[in-house]
């Protein structure tokens, strides 16, 4: 399903302390950001915030989630897309909560899948989403910089909320790869994935190939342009980036 092209998607890194005082390397990681997002409308992600240790704990605990019975995890219900329980499609189930940076939005959900309540998993999730999220801040900062108008960064920032969805895939009945969700582009402005071992996220580059996505570290997330991004480059002024970044995952 991937493409055989030695082609590799920027690698970016965040780690730097206090990145957004010490101007130069500011700049020099806003320049990065700016070029990827011109040629992939993605990019790697190295962000130490989150040690691979507090990786392992969550995926062990969303793993016990979609272990739960169907009838359980139906319990997840919500009016809006993408929120609570969906699935299960295909190869493909996932659970979307909204406000996931807010431990009590978070809570109220683990609570309903766990009525005796898993306060670790709502705790680790909810710190997951608030280091990631900073991550996210960072970015949306320097692309408002690269487009002039990052008088708008207030503004932006405080019309932002923060969607988690935990994702499962199930492998193919076969030994052939299999698209488990097909080519699409997200709706938002930014979607930052964080993979555990599946490396099945594909790519599609402005030539039309598949880059399938390897994560160079175990502190790697992969941050993808949505279609909103595109939309706001377009209003405030042209400066080339691609937003909707096609992307699939593959089994």
């Amino acid at each position: 399903m991937g493409s055989e092209s030695e082609v590799k998607l920027p690698i970016i890194d965040f780690s730097t302390e206090n990145l957004e005082s010490n101007v130069e390397e500011w700049e020099s990681v806003k320049s990065k950001v700016h070029k990827a997002l011109v040629e992939y409308g993605c990019f790697e992600a190295v962000f130490d915030k989150v040690p691979f240790h507090f990786r392992k704990a969550i995926f062990l605990e969303v793993d016990e989630l979609f272990n739960l019975p169907l009838e359980t995890k139906k319990r997840a219900v919500s009016s809006k897309p993408y929120r609570g329980y969906v699935g299960p499609i295909h190869l493909y189930e996932s659970i979307g909560i909204d406000d996931a940076d807010v431990h009590e939005k978070v809570e109220t959900l683990i609570n309903i899948l766990w009525p005796q309540g898993k306060p670790s998993f709502s705790k680790n999730l909810q710190l997951l989403s608030e280091k990631v999220a900073r991550l996210d801040e960072m970015i949306r900062k320097m692309c408002l910089e690269s487009l002039g108008v990052e008088k708008y960064l207030d503004e932006h920032m405080n019309s932002t909320y923060y969607l988690a969805r935990l994702i499962k895939y199930k492998a193919p009945q076969t030994d052939e790869p299999e698209v488990a969700i097909s080519e699409h582009t997200d709706k938002n402005i930014l979607t930052i994935l964080c993979q555990n071992q599946i490396d099945g996220l594909e790519i599609q580059t402005k030539s039309g190939e598949w880059i399938k996505f390897k994560p160079s570290t175990s502190n790697s997330f992969v941050v993808v342009t949505g279609d909103t991004f595109y939309d706001l480059n377009e209003i405030c002024c042209r400066h080339g980036l691609m937003g909707g970044c096609i992307h699939r995952f593959t089994e």
